[in-house]
């Protein structure tokens, strides 16, 4: 059987000493593309724009600082609790969804607090009504694109690739050997991007009817069963055995998450 063949190169051009990659395009598409969410979505509700980019920017350091820790603590922990200083060794590789996502919210919490959003929805000292799960229900929507475009930016990579397979749409990453794998990360890719879109539709079409919580919750319920799903047919990702939790650290660490999501969902839809 004829399988589809992967050799691109991960490096999108060259310029001197410069190198840029594809991953490094992708990654910096997703955050100006959900600055530009954020600036639309602010303007169409009568919200001060003034705020988006400091917010957005605590946002995106906390995506890559928790990404980095997480893949650091959760993924190869022995390696670099002996050897510190490669934590800061990004270009190296290695970022965690799961960090990512904890490290965005608690850097939007701290965000937030710095700049009065309230948790309550009265009158702040920015002169409007904005609650920090306001915040969080509208940041989510452009997050699930950026998911999506990272996981297209792992497959210039070929990387985090999928188990041994014989399906007819298996891919045979070359920069990794020459077996025909599951391409683990368009899985996840275009689960994402379904999320996506299911998520701004609804957002578009009755954000002034959806509960607050009730985006996020589905988000996090949604992303991280697509995670526990996909991780079925990954490589193994961590280095260290996880025989003992009958299932990958992935998954492991998508089941918070995939509760905390239900619990807003019903939280929600109760309040409503």
């Amino acid at each position: 059987m004829d399988y589809f063949v992967w050799s691109a190169s991960p490096i999108a051009f060259s310029l001197g000493s410069i190198t840029v990659f594809w991953y490094g395009i992708l990654f910096a598409t997703s955050i100006l593309l959900g600055l530009e969410f954020m600036k639309w979505a602010f303007r169409i509700e009568g919200k001060n724009e003034a705020t988006i980019e400091p917010l957005f920017l605590y946002t995106v350091v906390g995506i890559v600082v928790g990404a980095r820790l997480g893949h650091c603590l959760f993924y190869d922990p022995a390696f670099y609790l002996a050897h510190p200083l490669k934590i800061f060794a990004v270009w190296e590789g290695g970022l965690a969804s799961h960090g990512g996502g904890l490290g965005a919210i608690i850097a939007l919490y701290f965000g937030a607090k710095k700049y009065k959003v309230n948790y309550e929805g009265r009158e702040s000292s920015l002169g409007y009504k904005m609650d920090f799960l306001w915040l969080i229900d509208r940041l989510i929507v452009p997050t699930a694109l950026f998911g999506f475009l990272v996981r297209m930016g792992n497959f210039m990579n070929s990387e985090i690739v999928g188990t041994k397979t014989d399906v007819s749409w298996a891919v045979v990453f070359t920069k990794v050997d020459m077996f025909p794998r599951h391409p683990a990360q368009l899985y996840e890719a275009f689960s994402y991007l379904a999320i996506f879109i299911l998520l701004f539709s609804i957002y578009k079409f009755s954000k002034a009817k959806v509960q607050p919580g009730l985006l996020f919750g589905l988000f996090l319920s949604l992303v991280f069963s697509a995670r526990f799903l996909v991780e079925f047919v990954k490589v193994k990702q961590a280095d260290y055995d996880t025989s003992f939790l009958f299932m990958s650290t992935g998954q492991a660490l998508s089941i918070p998450f995939l509760l905390v999501g239900i619990g807003f969902i019903f939280w929600s839809l109760k309040k409503s």
